[in-house]
């Protein structure tokens, strides 16, 4: 489904939604595009698309999600990678290796 015509003050658009949605907006460039992304309460991850190798490094560097996918949609996993969101997206990361770090205390015992 695409959306266009839209607001952010709409609860489709504002909410995360688990959903083949896509919300089509228009922006006078691309840091008001980042900006707005950043407004949301939630993180867990965001498609850019863009051929712009500045463009990518930008978005990279100032969206503030749990993944980051480049020309893709949001929806890739891999669970040797770690995954998860940030804000109210989620809570440490998940994938085997890092679900284990996030579920567990180290300790030193020590024997003498």
């Amino acid at each position: 489904t695409v959306l266009t015509n839209t607001s952010f003050e709409m609860k489709i658009v504002a909410e995360e939604v688990f959903a083949p949605i896509a919300v089509i907006e228009k922006f006078s460039d691309f840091d008001e595009a980042l900006n707005l992304a950043n407004q949301t309460k939630y993180g867990l991850q965001v498609g850019v698309f863009t051929n712009d190798l500045t463009r990518m490094r930008k978005a990279a560097q100032k969206l503030n999600f749990g993944g980051i996918l480049i020309n893709d949609a949001p929806i890739f996993r891999v669970d040797n990678m770690p995954y998860g969101g940030v804000k109210d997206s989620g809570f440490g990361r998940e994938g085997v290796r890092f679900a284990m770090r996030e579920m567990t205390e180290t300790r030193l015992i020590v024997v003498s």
